[in-house]
């Protein structure tokens, strides 16, 4: 069984989950309340990815996306689903960063065969 990581507020995320603690404390315990984050990240993904490909000529036919907010306010947007998301399933985000940033120059110097 995966040990449980406590989510330390002394890590580079510590003050947006205290702000998270205080947006979320009414939904925080509820059952669902994963699942919608899930959905909402992935919402917030193609929200970025159509203002992108509007931004830079691959859909100048889509209006709405040239209109909507631009793909970097959008990342803004995945970035707090994705805290929220590791905030109430108690994930160390820096943790993960590291981990994955040690993973990704691991696969520099020594690539799969």
């Amino acid at each position: 069984m995966p040990q449980k990581v406590k989510t330390s507020h002394a890590t580079p995320f510590g003050g947006y989950f205290r702000k998270l603690d205080q947006i979320d404390k009414n939904y925080k315990g509820q059952k669902e309340f994963g699942s919608i984050l899930i959905l909402s990240l992935v919402e917030e993904i193609g929200e970025m990815a159509r203002a992108y490909l509007a931004s830079h000529g691959r859909k100048k036919s889509n209006l709405a996306a040239q209109m909507d907010e631009t793909y970097q306010q959008e990342l803004g947007d995945i970035l707090v689903s994705i805290l929220r998301f590791a905030r109430i399933k108690n994930i160390n985000l820096h943790d993960r960063v590291i981990y994955s940033l040690d993973k990704i120059a691991q696969r520099r110097t020594s690539p799969k065969r």
